[in-house]
């Protein structure tokens, strides 16, 4: 009962608010969609007027005919916008059949049939894609993807790699395995016989091989044209493949806590204490104040500047307040191998990362980070390639000083070059350096103890990643050609002391300094007589 003479009370006010609100709305609608008028507005008719209702009459007419046409143009616009819309939506559907989500490609196990089909569907979008029907629009030459030449027994290539040979027989297996397959592809292709002719024609081998091109779009794939000899001397056959690269897959997502990660810095020595005070500066700033999770072995041949260099070491952990250094001292013969053999084998502790260094080189805090990302244990070592400075006299000889060592480390042609045929700067766990047998202990001096260990790990199973990296830097030193060594020695000594001194340009600069400053003479005289 008492419900019921609520409901009866509440009633009325409902039917208010409802009336209000229906008001409300009215009153919105009117604002919305009342057309503006022009710039002076309609004269209303005086009250007293004689055509008082003739003017009220004409003005509600033209009023309706505005609000038509005005709603005409409303539906014109929405339908426009429909049409519009529809067809956006068509081209989106087209796209997405031409172009399937690599991730439906990955993941749509349930469903092998449509999966095959997208990416088929892929494959062919990414022929599309490449430079393969017809060129693509560059800003500048520099985007310009080149193409690389090659016949059965060459390659002639821009990108000379490690070799430096501009033409090589291929000696990467991976390369020459391509170019083996995509001769063989072709021959086949060449040998099929075309629809259902049984006409006999010209049977294609190897040997009929004049040569070919191909580049990699590495979004899309490589292009390969190759060129055949046809039935008369001046006719050919040309067969186009391409190989297209597949959709990108995930393969792992991990979390990586490199926060109790030690480092052991191994570096053998004999003299040299003043690049030692050097590289002592750039080990504080950067591995103890910057990284801190770090460890320096020293492994010191002989006596000569040894006091020195203890010095050096012992002042650097008072001001630094750094006691995790170890210092060995070996009376014999310099050994850059043994004594990173040893630095490595004296650790009592628990696995650590090895990264063994030369007293002349420069690392970043960044870079310590990239060697304990890129070393595991039992399953990846670290070979960073890294960036070697030309000699500052040449490269800043037009300015009126040296700058600063940090000003130096910029990456750039002109003031350096990666040195990919080095392996002595490396990083890996403890564990698997034991476990590949350490360094060959027979090598002197120094070099060869890095290839022989390079070798042995590109040998195992362990994944060797090499890299260039930009926190690392050989600094510049002069190198001494020594009488001793036989003309040929002496011949390669001094080329690999040109290639260090300065580029190319910069050489040629030297070789013609006298030719250049003679044309600035004349350039000047000619000046003063006009």
């Amino acid at each position: 009962m008492m419900l019921r003479r609520g409901f009866v009370i509440f009633l009325p006010r409902l039917v208010g608010l409802l009336v209000v609100a229906c008001c409300s709305v009215s009153i919105v609608y009117m604002l919305a969609c009342t057309p503006k008028g022009d710039t002076e507005q309609l004269a209303l008719p005086r009250v007293h007027s004689p055509t008082v209702k003739e003017g009220y009459e004409a003005i509600l007419q033209e009023r309706e005919e505005q609000h038509r046409d005005y709603v005409l143009s409303l539906k014109k616009q929405i339908a426009q916008l429909k049409a519009e819309l529809q067809g956006r939506s068509e081209q989106l559907k087209n796209v997405q059949r031409q172009n399937p989500d690599p991730l439906d490609v990955q993941l749509d196990h349930s469903n092998p049939e449509k999966t095959q089909a997208n990416l088929l569907a892929f494959l062919r979008a990414q022929v599309d894609k490449a430079e393969v029907h017809s060129g693509v629009k560059l800003s500048t030459e520099y985007a310009a993807v080149p193409f690389e030449s090659f016949t059965l027994q060459k390659v002639y290539q821009l990108e000379t790699g490690l070799t430096r040979h501009p033409e090589e027989k291929p000696v990467r297996k991976d390369k020459r395995d391509e170019l083996v397959e995509v001769i063989e592809l072709a021959v086949g292709s060449l040998n099929r016989p075309e629809g259902d002719s049984n006409t006999r024609h010209h049977v294609y081998t190897a040997s009929d091989f004049v040569e070919g091109i191909y580049r990699t779009e590495k979004d899309k794939g490589t292009l390969y044209e190759l060129t055949f000899k046809g039935d008369g001397k001046h006719q050919f056959k040309k067969i186009v493949l391409f190989r297209p690269f597949g959709p990108v897959m995930k393969v792992k997502n991990e979390d990586v806590n490199m926060a109790d990660t030690l480092i052991n810095v191994i570096v053998p020595l004999a003299k040299r204490a003043s690049k030692f005070r050097q590289f002592m500066q750039n080990f504080r700033e950067m591995g103890i104040q910057q990284d801190g999770r770090i460890h320096l072995t020293v492994v010191y041949f002989g006596k000569e500047q040894m006091n020195e260099v203890k010095y050096i070491l012992e002042n650097t952990s008072k001001s630094a307040n750094f006691k995790n250094f170890t210092f060995i001292q070996l009376n014999e013969e310099f050994s850059r191998g043994k004594g990173l053999d040893i630095g490595a084998r004296v650790w009592k502790g628990s696995n650590v990362v090895l990264f063994f260094c030369d007293v002349d080189i420069y690392f970043t805090a960044e870079f310590l980070n990239s060697c304990r990302l890129n070393t595991q244990p039992g399953k990846k070592v670290f070979y960073p390639v890294l960036f070697s400075q030309y000699n500052p006299s040449i490269i800043y000889g037009h300015q009126d000083s040296i700058p600063p060592l940090e000003q130096q480390l910029i990456i750039k042609k002109e003031t350096g070059f990666w040195r990919d045929f080095g392996f002595g700067m490396t990083c890996q766990y403890r564990s698997d350096f034991i476990n590949i047998g350490g360094f060959d202990l027979d090598i002197k001096g120094w070099g060869g103890e890095d290839v022989h260990l390079y070798r042995k790990y590109l040998h195992s199973n362990l994944i060797v990643i090499r890299t260039p990296v930009r926190g690392l830097f050989h600094l510049w030193h002069e190198k001494r050609c020594l009488d001793e060594l036989t003309p040929e020695q002496y011949k390669m000594c001094m080329q690999s002391k040109a290639m260090n001194e300065a580029s190319h340009g910069q050489l040629g600069m030297l070789v013609f300094r006298q030719e250049i400053e003679t044309h600035l003479r004349r350039q000047k005289l000619s000046s003063k007589k006009t």
